[in-house]
């Protein structure tokens, strides 16, 4: 068997191995603006932007940041979901020489907290929405500012927008107990020309990111990506979508860019092709994504499955309402694809659904089926050039395994993430001789397809969020009601993965068992809508169990750890 079994099932058109250019990330959005000046970048409730208003209104940004002391390395927060802001910010970031810290804008002032005291962030970009919660989250952090995004602001001018110069919103404006300064964003833009970007020195080695993920141990940490890594993925990811065309694509991104597969899948491939980005902010609403899809006529529209699962159920969509035959290739990734939906959402377009893996670490996308040639069942597809994979012995962590044989996938490449920030004993953990442990028990086929047979780490992807179990344990036991709880994904034909939580509740708030079966079942549901409202005031919408079982005990080890696959296999058990 050749060392590379998948190469001989790459579409024609896929090189085997790139040449990656010494670029850094934001220089794609330059080379696009030069290349596609008057083409639309960003399309946001009707609103355009080209991709020469796009990279001036990062230049203005950049010189703004850098005018508030923004230095090479520095950290900048971004706090935003999919708005036309977000894309210049962020690129905007790049160029003032910062690490981007995007955050996920739906977390609790809590979670928020944790990654600004991480990841040192000092400025921060974000919905004037969102003001509240920062002011919540700021305490003890080194935030200094805090850059006010109005997302209805009009932004289709590369010049100074307005004729006030910028300024900082005053103590009594701000309100008491913010210790941060506050801008608006528009008022710190009519402050600078695009040329007064001062050109920072920055290498394709340079610190561009910090994503934060659970990782493969469950502890959160934020996986370091220089531009280098950015760079090589994008072009990896563009050249496997070999049906794509420069400059005649438009990208539908539901999936949040704060989020790296949509950030680097999504909004840079989309760069690097010179793709229009028709940004949904809400993809819960789907008339108006469906709408969307339609009107701009999108050709590649990367997402999770129940979102795909969701359009093919639309009565809309079934009866014949929307016309979504302009869709040429849609990617899948952070949840299993069931095979039904993928018929279903082929049939329905006509266009491809392929099923993809990657992780916050390398920084995205390794793994992706081919677009033309065969998908197989099942399959996460073919590794992308130049990513050597291998399947290792759980045993030893290091005897490559045969095809057919399931053990830990351990990949290289050069998108592999420098490693985790102030966390060096995790690094080397996870990278190992060149190899990244994934955490993820996989087999490889003869021919080279790999399949995912399970979760080394016991991450749960509700809608492709990333949700650790211990984290909703933990605040499901800090109710005075509740005595244990187990957390764990659950797959679900309409919905995808979603989270499940089993209760054993102490003893003085059970049901004293005198109690008609009909008694039984109204106490329960109260029980559970109390505790569905206890997590919502910790965590964020997507970590709060959409399912709750109440039990006298749960399944353990006999050290006493909860053996969350085992109530997995009961409740799959319980349904047959």
């Amino acid at each position: 068997m050749m060392a590379f079994p998948w190469l001989n099932h790459y579409d024609p058109g896929v090189p085997h191995h790139l040449e990656y250019p010494a670029i850094t990330a934001h220089e794609m959005l330059e080379q696009a603006a030069e290349s596609f000046p008057d083409k639309a970048c960003t399309i946001y409730k009707d609103l355009s932007l080209t991709y020469a208003q796009v990279d001036a209104l990062s230049d203005q940004l950049a010189a703004g940041l850098a005018a508030s002391g923004v230095k090479k390395g520095d950290r900048v927060g971004l706090l935003m979901p999919n708005i036309p802001h977000f894309v210049f910010s962020y690129f905007g970031a790049l160029k003032a020489g910062a690490v981007v810290v995007a955050i996920n804008p739906l977390y609790s002032p809590r979670e928020i907290r944790n990654q600004l005291v991480d990841s040192g962030v000092e400025v921060m970009v974000g919905l004037n929405s969102l003001l509240p919660a920062i002011k919540q989250a700021s305490a003890g952090t080194q935030l200094r500012l805090f850059i006010v995004v109005d997302p209805d602001e009009k932004l289709s001018h590369p010049k100074p927008l307005f004729q006030a110069q910028g300024k900082l919103i005053s103590r009594a404006e701000r309100g008491a107990g913010i210790d941060f300064n506050i801008i608006r964003l528009r008022d710190l833009l009519s402050t600078y020309a695009p040329e007064d970007h001062l050109r920072v020195q920055i290498s394709p080695e340079d610190e561009a990111l910090f994503q934060y993920s659970g990782g493969t141990t469950g502890i959160s940490k934020s996986a370091i990506a220089v531009h280098r890594n950015l760079v090589a993925n994008t072009l990896q990811f563009r050249h496997w979508l070999v049906g794509a065309q420069e400059g005649k694509e438009t990208m539908l991104l539901a999936i949040p860019l704060y989020h790296v597969y949509g950030m680097v899948v999504g909004m840079l491939v989309s760069v690097r092709l010179g793709a229009t980005m028709v940004l949904i902010s809400n993809p819960r609403d789907l008339d108006n994504l469906l709408a969307s899809l339609q009107r701009y006529r999108a050709s590649l529209f990367p997402g999770v499955p129940n979102l795909y699962q969701a359009i093919v159920n639309h009565p809309d969509v079934q009866s014949g309402k929307y016309d979504l035959h302009t869709i040429k290739a849609c990617i899948s990734g952070s949840a299993p694809l069931l095979r039904e939906t993928k018929v279903k959402f082929e049939t329905l377009t006509g266009g491809k659904l392929l099923e993809g893996y990657g992780l916050s670490e390398a920084p995205t996308a390794t793994h992706c089926n081919p677009m033309y040639g065969e998908n197989r069942t099942g399959s996460i597809g073919l590794p992308l050039p130049d990513v050597d994979c291998r399947i290792v012995s759980l045993v030893d962590e290091v005897t490559p395994l045969p095809p057919g044989e399931a053990g830990e996938l351990i990949l290289r490449g050069p998108q592999v993430m420098k490693g985790y920030h102030n966390m060096p004993d995790e690094t080397a953990l996870t990278l190992r001789e060149g190899w990244l442990y994934t955490g993820d028990i996989a087999r490889m086929d003869a021919e080279g397809y790999f399949f995912l047979v399970d979760r080394k780490k016991d991450v749960i992807k509700p809608g492709g969020f990333q949700v650790w179990p211990r984290e909703v344990e933990e605040v499901l036991e800090r109710n005075p009601k509740v005595l244990e709880a187990g957390v764990a994904g659950i797959m679900d034909l309409n919905r995808g993965e979603v989270i499940k939580a089993w209760i054993v509740l102490r003893a003085d708030f059970r049901p004293g068992g005198s109690e008609s079966p009909e008694q039984a079942a109204e106490v329960y549901q109260t029980l559970e809508e109390e505790l569905r409202r206890f997590c919502r005031q910790e965590l964020a919408p997507f970590k709060v169990p959409t399912l709750f079982e109440f039990r006298a005990e749960l399944p353990k080890t006999n050290v006493g750890k909860i053996l969350r696959r085992e109530l997995v296999r009961q409740h799959y058990e319980n349904l047959s």
